[in-house]
């Protein structure tokens, strides 16, 4: 709880920063916007995670530096996706580290939010197993998302997320989202959100995160983040940066 507080008081978001600004990312929260970027553009998101989960001996601790995910913009309504990232995992007495699976994608906008207040996304990530020993799921699996959001006014947005994520074996999992962003001033927004999972489709892994967005100019962002888990024992904190390359 003290870590929490402390967090709490540290952090003044994801969706509040398509409010304020025109670069739009998926990043620092879970939610993944229901946006797309322009066509013929390159958006580079990237940033350190430090995380672990577990308890005494069962503690997992994890480093991912950096996680990269780059967007392309193929048409106006359509982006090709990459994700990759180093990655140090310890387990217990055990250490591994090396590059994690990489995964190809894309997202489809279904309903563009021009001149609506609510915008609908379909995302899908192929994860290929080509990860280092330890860090590798050796199988093909993929990760799914339905994306909505909903302007509310002009500081304020809600968006959502309902998916599902098979690692080529069990049943899978389900996930959730909902993030609550507001646009502090034209540069910084905040945001709150659940989040979680219903792991093998059995057991509720409830979290929290909250972090804050700065927008140094219309093409590049930073952001703070960090997440708890609620009915669980897991933490993390993370910073990153986004740079839109638009084309000319």
């Amino acid at each position: 709880m003290r870590e929490i507080a402390i967090i709490v008081i540290l952090t003044i978001g994801n969706f509040s920063k398509k409010i304020n600004a025109q670069i739009v990312t998926d990043r620092p929260d879970q939610t993944e916007s229901s946006s797309t970027i322009p066509k013929g553009s390159l958006q580079l998101e990237s940033g350190l995670l430090i995380g672990y989960e577990g308890e005494n001996q069962e503690r997992t601790r994890q480093l991912l530096l950096p996680t990269n995910l780059f967007r392309y913009g193929i048409a106006n309504w359509m982006e090709l996706r990459i994700l990759n990232q180093f990655e140090l995992l310890k387990l217990g007495e055990n250490r591994f580290e090396g590059i994690s699976d990489l995964e190809l994608g894309t997202k489809i906008q279904i309903v563009k939010g021009e001149d609506k207040c609510t915008e609908v996304a379909f995302l899908t990530h192929l994860i290929i197993p080509t990860g280092t020993d330890g860090l590798t799921s050796e199988k093909f699996g993929s990760s799914n998302k339905l994306s909505i959001s909903h302007t509310i006014n002009e500081k304020v947005g809600l968006g959502y997320n309902l998916g599902y994520n098979y690692f080529g074996e069990e049943k899978g999992d389900f996930t959730y989202s909902i993030a609550l962003g507001i646009g502090i001033n034209s540069e910084v927004g905040i945001y709150v959100e659940p989040y979680g999972e219903i792991a093998n489709m059995e057991e509720l892994l409830a979290n929290f995160d909250t972090g804050f967005t700065y927008l140094a100019n219309e093409n590049l962002q930073f952001d703070f983040s960090f997440g708890t888990g609620i009915n669980w024992t897991m933490n993390y904190m993370s910073i990153g940066c986004s740079w839109l390359i638009e084309k000319k």
